[in-house]
C-alpha cells in the first residue's frame, strides 16, 4: 500500500487513493499520453464544498479559470491555475441526496 492506503482504480489507468469522504486529502494519479519531459509533472485535483466560492478563492488569490468546466452525475470538476500557470482542479462531489 502507497502511503498506507489503499488504492482504486475508477478510469482505465486511473488509480486513486483515499475517498472523497475522507479526512486526509485523496490522491489521483492519472496517465498522460505525452512523454515527460524536463520536470516532473503533478496535477492536484483539490476537493471543495461549493465549487464557486472556491473559484472566485482562487482568482482573488492570483489564480485563474482555464475556461474548462465538466460537470458530472457525481460533481463538477473546473480546471484551475495558479499565478505561475502550473494547473489543477476544483472538484466539488454531490452528495447521494442532491442526485
Amino acid at each position: 500500500m502507497l502511503l498506507s492506503r489503499e488504492p482504486s482504480e475508477s478510469l482505465p489507468g486511473w488509480v486513486g487513493l483515499g475517498t472523497h469522504d475522507d479526512a486526509l486529502p485523496v490522491i489521483w494519479f492519472q496517465p498522460v499520453p505525452k512523454p515527460k519531459r524536463g520536470k516532473t509533472r503533478i496535477h492536484l485535483d483539490v476537493t471543495v464544498d461549493d465549487i464557486e466560492e472556491a473559484a472566485a478563492t482562487v482568482i482573488q488569490l492570483g489564480g485563474r479559470w482555464m475556461d474548462e468546466r465538466h460537470d458530472y452525475d457525481e460533481g463538477i470538476v473546473m480546471v484551475m491555475a495558479d499565478p505561475e500557470g502550473n494547473e489543477f482542479c476544483l472538484v466539488q462531489y454531490f452528495s447521494t441526496t442532491e442526485r
